[in-house]
């Protein structure tokens, strides 16, 4: 305790006479940032919350603030100066948080608004500095919550190393997408088994273990890897292992809530050995040579100050700039929002009829409006489902983590497989998701033959499959003052030899109704159901 009240003396608290000034022209620009772009940070606490995969970044900035602590020697010798070079990072950082408010991509404007932050150190303590404060700045990325993207990946690869450990240990899997059944009983690899959450947290403390007890860069790159490896491998022991526990035990363990206890404990283990490891060849911390340079301590000049507030009211202004022009640039409108009152005029042979509750309907949230009904021809019967989004926010938009073909726990259907279809849409050359669903063993609807679906999304006339570029055109089409009108149009019919034969004659019959209907004038928000 006496050691730690020493190194705690006054004496080293007190500041070259530059630094003050530096502290708090960066403490008023840190400041202004957070209370213009509060709703993005406040996004970033909101997901830590609510989500486990998230939590541990409530930790972060406080390890942050005592890594800088601990270089505070270094630090204080090198005299903070302004860094007109790193003023173009800030401006690009302010540029993709307006491109992804435009496209309300939380995951963008997040990093752009910790990029900002993090920019702004050199932008006023220099570049000498920031690079001895490289790795606390850099820790600081760990609080955003970004990373639920590599979920579907880590899903497949569990499944997979999931069934081929089961059939190495001779028990016999039949295998449709992420289910699988076995003599015992139905298994299926849901969000919660894809590791991800371990995979977070273990990056994060595996790069703070390895900067903190290796000197070496080759150690410390070396050791982040092996934190990326090990939880993904680990997970997939763990879900191997949970299977047969339920198996050999005829599922009276592993299968309720025991199955995230057993989950957590053995990752607790896997990584706790890790670490066990990785301290084997930890290496001693060499004391940190101070630079020859002694911050200067003398007054400064009127100029010298004034330049220095010239060049904080820039920082200021460049700051603001962002907020006040999406006042007036891309804006999205409020009213007129799309009247769907009836269908589209149809081809010949294609008969409209009531959508019924049993019909399958995608998991799309919040739509403006949406639309669902049965097509009959003499071939067959195509549904439709229409969901129709604009004046888009974070909480109402079109492509979202929320928004998806299937919900893995959905009481009726499960997804076996999935691939993409190129096929002509009007005019358009384009690649349509497809899948194939199945009726749960448990569902009423056991007994359907299953679904063949195709999936796509409409965004102002432009069509296309993927997440990425349908975000970008919005973004781009309110960036242009055309709004951000916007749809998801899903296809289904009963699986079978001629499903996608009928699926394709549909669109070439109605397509050119279906986008002359979604680009009629919007007069009102009247929604009416087909």
């Amino acid at each position: 305790m006496k050691a730690l009240a020493a190194s705690w003396s006054w004496a080293q608290l007190r500041l070259p006479r530059p630094w003050p000034q530096a502290l708090r022209t960066l403490g008023l620009l840190l400041a202004v940032v957070g209370y213009l772009y509060r709703d993005t940070g406040l996004a970033m606490v909101a997901i830590w919350s609510r989500s486990d995969t998230f939590a541990h970044a409530f930790l972060v900035p406080p390890i942050a603030l005592y890594l800088v602590w601990r270089r505070r020697h270094a630090v204080l010798a090198l005299t903070p100066q302004h860094a007109l070079s790193a003023w173009p990072l800030v401006a690009v950082a302010l540029l993709a948080w307006v491109l992804g408010d435009l496209a309300s991509i939380h995951a963008v404007t997040q990093l752009a608004f910790m990029a900002t932050l993090v920019c702004l150190v050199p932008s006023v303590l220099g570049w000498r500095i920031a690079q001895r404060l490289m790795f606390p700045l850099g820790f600081l990325f760990f609080a955003v919550p970004v990373g639920e993207f590599m979920m579907p990946q880590l899903m497949e690869w569990t499944a997979n190393f999931t069934v081929l450990a089961l059939r190495l240990s001779g028990i016999p899997v039949y295998r449709e997408g992420l289910q699988f059944v076995i003599p015992s009983g139905h298994w299926s690899v849901v969000e919660a088994c894809s590791g991800v959450r371990y995979l977070m947290a273990s990056l994060t403390v595996g790069t703070l273990f390895a900067y903190l007890s290796y000197q070496s860069t080759a150690r410390r790159l070396l050791f982040v890897l092996f934190s990326l490896l090990v939880p993904i491998a680990a997970n997939w022991l763990r879900a191997y292992f949970i299977v047969m526990l339920g198996h050999l035990s005829g599922n009276q363990l592993a299968t309720g809530v025991d199955h995230l206890i057993y989950g957590w404990l053995f990752f607790g283990v896997v990584i706790l050995l890790m670490y066990l490891v990785g301290a084997r060849w930890a290496q001693e911390e060499v004391a940190e040579s101070v630079p020859a340079e002694v911050a200067v301590r003398s007054g400064r000049t009127v100029a010298q100050d004034t330049k220095a507030w010239a060049q904080t009211a820039g920082l200021l202004c460049l700051l603001a700039l962002p907020p006040l022009a999406l006042q007036t640039v891309g804006a999205p409108a409020t009213a007129d929002l799309l009247r769907l009152t009836q269908a589209p005029a149809l081809s010949a042979g294609w008969a409209l009829q009531p959508s019924t509750e049993e019909d399958f309907k995608p998991a799309f949230q919040n739509p403006s409006a949406e639309v669902r009904g049965r097509y009959v021809a003499p071939s067959g019967t195509v549904g439709l489902y229409l969901g129709y989004y604009q004046a888009q926010n974070y909480q109402h938009k079109l492509v979202s983590s929320d928004n998806v073909l299937l919900l893995s726990k959905d009481p009726h259907w499960v997804q076996v497989a999935s691939a993409p279809r190129d096929g002509v849409w009007g005019a358009q050359t384009v690649s349509v998701r497809t899948a194939q669903l199945r009726p749960r063993p448990s569902a009423t609807l056991r007994n359907d033959p299953g679904l063949l679906v195709w999936q796509i999304y409409w965004i102002n006339g432009r069509l296309t499959a993927s997440d990425y570029q349908a975000k970008a055109l919005i973004a781009l089409n309110r960036l242009m003052g055309r709004g951000d009108a916007s749809a998801v149009i899903v296809l289904h019919t009963a699986q079978g030899p001629g499903a996608d034969a009928l699926l394709h004659a549909y669109v070439n019959g109605n397509y050119a109704a279906i986008n002359a209907w979604l680009e009629q004038p919007a007069t009102t928000p009247t929604l009416k159901g087909l």
